[in-house]
């Protein structure tokens, strides 16, 4: 059953205040509070893009990343050996909105 656009848009909305108030928060560069907001706001946004495509027909203009699983983690880990570990599994995505 697809969720009520609205009460998808409310939701997304919220979780994006929460991961803020996680991230501004944060105690620590892996604190369990900001991985867990994030893991809500992607799941939101999905519901969010679902309703909204199901109710109306109408694709958002940007999308989360996919992770590739153990095929790029080859890759990453042999550009990565000095950098940070926390973060290895998101992906900024860029988005140009005419």
């Amino acid at each position: 059953m697809t969720a009520d656009p609205r009460a998808a848009l409310d939701r997304f909305v919220a979780s994006l205040e929460a991961h803020y108030n996680a991230v501004a928060a944060r105690r620590s560069d892996d604190d369990p509070a900001v991985d867990d907001a994030y893991d809500v706001l992607a799941d939101a946004f999905d519901v969010y893009e679902e309703a909204v495509l199901q109710e109306y027909g109408e694709v958002l203009p940007f999308a989360l990343a996919e992770d590739d699983d153990e095929s790029d983690d080859d890759e990453d880990d042999e550009d990565d050996d000095d950098a940070d570990d926390s973060d290895d599994d998101r992906e900024v995505v860029v988005v140009e909105i005419d």
